[in-house]
């Protein structure tokens, strides 16, 4: 599927959403000139995060309140109701998830349901059982997760108000009942409401704690679910440049995992945890907004692209469930430099990437060869030579045997797409040599060794410090939101 196809309309959609995101006026229906002067997601961090809300609590009257503003909020941008009897809400308990819908355009697909949602709950005052502290005291949960929810609000405005709607139907969700056991995303994936019945979900795009971005790193969750998942994420972050941090492990940590036992291909954002989680000092003054912003883009991109896809969708990968960051790294350990007794005439080694065959990967770069010297890196991925797309790891080679002495690589690195110009290369005529495939390892392999650096002190990114309140058996989420 070639994703770019759908970039102009996601553009027009969201030059409406900035506008708002940066503070300026955001045009809700561009046919009618009307103008919404909402102040986008610092807003809406705002309310939900409001000492008036106590916390958020799952069933709790500040949890119903902040119900009460998103209800509020969609039936305000003319969205449709989802939930049970012509409401906007799906109950279960004492809680209730929030449900809109942006129907679909085309009926050859109206049944295939693309879901954007993020969990509205929070801890409330806090317990022993599901914070970190001091207890007793409001947790506005500010990152986690307003931040989520501001992003899905703004979405779900710029999905109104897109002249031409998208070809599936888009749900946008706010899950309940996230920090008690991902109860209302669970609920949901059992039983759907009565406008839904028909509808079958094809794709969901989690968004949990996407207000700290720092360093412009956004780590991405469930990214095996579906092949050709990776290469929809980086076309959709063209526009925001982020650097992707593809985490293999599923961990029942946030409402994707519901969703990815059900077999549907899932994808969480997540900007990464800090000092202030689960902690009253998560509040609106430390959310980075243009961070909602810029994650909220790629969301945005990513629920276009597969909204707007023509044909059929690739469906779930089931491997996905099973692989872990060290099958990772085994992937893409490098091939240490003299391992391979040939230079081949541009000067690399790749492994095929069985969840990505179109992008193999870069594990071994000659030292001042053709392709050291254009800048290519051990880690980056090649998806197209002289724009022509990869196809195999075995056809890219050929490709490359085959080539003049001069040609373009496009490459993706930690989710960015870029272009490097190579000369050099030896005519065909004057060298039987190719560019060396690694064999790609097995599935039961690689050491697990973290690839990033982690700072002495600190836990593994998404992991708990042992003896902290997130190790306990119940209530804090164990590793990540």
């Amino acid at each position: 599927m070639d994703v770019r196809t759908v970039l102009p309309a996601i553009a027009v959609g969201w030059s409406i959403l900035s506008a708002g995101l940066l503070g300026g006026e955001r045009g809700h229906a561009a046919e009618a000139g009307s103008v919404n002067d909402a102040a986008g997601a610092g807003r809406h961090v705002a309310a939900l995060a409001d000492d008036a809300l106590e916390g958020r609590e799952g069933g709790s009257r500040g949890g119903r309140a902040a119900g009460a503003y998103i209800v509020e909020t969609l039936r305000g941008a003319g969205l449709r109701p989802a939930g049970d009897e012509g409401t906007y809400y799906q109950r279960f308990g004492t809680m209730r998830n929030i449900l809109a819908l942006v129907p679909g355009s085309d009926p050859a697909c109206e049944r295939e349901l693309v879901v954007v949602g993020a969990h509205y709950d929070h801890v409330g005052y806090g317990t022993a059982a599901n914070s970190y502290g001091p207890t007793g005291l409001i947790h506005n949960g500010a990152d986690d997760n307003a931040s989520g929810v501001a992003g899905v609000l703004e979405i779900a405005e710029v999905l109104q108000a897109m002249p031409a709607k998208p070809r599936r139907p888009v749900l946008l969700a706010f899950w309940d009942g996230e920090e008690k056991g991902l109860l209302g995303s669970w609920h949901f994936v059992r039983v759907r409401p009565q406008p839904l019945l028909d509808l079958r979900p094809v794709f969901v795009v989690n968004l949990d704690m996407i207000g700290r971005l720092r360093g412009e790193r956004v780590e991405i969750y469930g990214g095996r679910t579906m092949l050709g998942l990776r290469r929809i994420l980086a076309e959709a972050n063209r526009g925001t440049g982020l650097e992707l941090i593809f985490d293999w492990d599923i961990v029942d940590d946030s409402d994707h995992f519901p969703f990815i036992e059900s077999r549907v291909p899932t994808v969480m954002l997540h900007t990464g945890l800090h000092d202030e989680y689960h902690r009253p000092s998560d509040d609106v003054q430390l959310v980075n907004t243009a961070g909602v912003e810029a994650v909220a883009r790629l969301a945005l991109g990513m629920v276009m692209a597969v909204a707007d896809q023509p044909g059929a969708l690739a469906g779930f990968r089931d491997a996905g469930r099973r692989e872990k960051n060290a099958h990772r790294d085994s992937l893409e350990r490098v091939v240490p430099a003299g391992s391979v007794a040939t230079r081949g005439r541009w000067g690399m080694s790749t492994r095929s990437d069985a969840g990505d065959p179109t992008a193999p990967v870069v594990v071994r770069v000659v030292p001042d060869s053709p392709l050291d010297r254009a800048g290519l890196r051990t880690g980056d991925r090649i998806i197209a030579i002289d724009g022509e797309p990869i196809v195999t790891q075995t056809a890219m080679l050929e490709r490359m045997a085959t080539a003049g002495d001069a040609l373009r690589l496009t490459l993706e690195r930690a989710g960015r797409i870029l272009d490097i110009d190579v000369v050099g290369g030896r005519a065909p005529a004057s060298t039987g040599e190719t560019q060396t495939a690694v064999p790609s390892p097995a599935a039961d392999e690689g050491s697990g060794a973290m690839t990033r650096p982690i700072p002495p002190g600190k836990p593994l990114p998404g992991r708990p410090a042992p003896g902290s309140a997130a190790s306990l058996p119940a209530g804090l989420k164990k590793n990540r939101p």
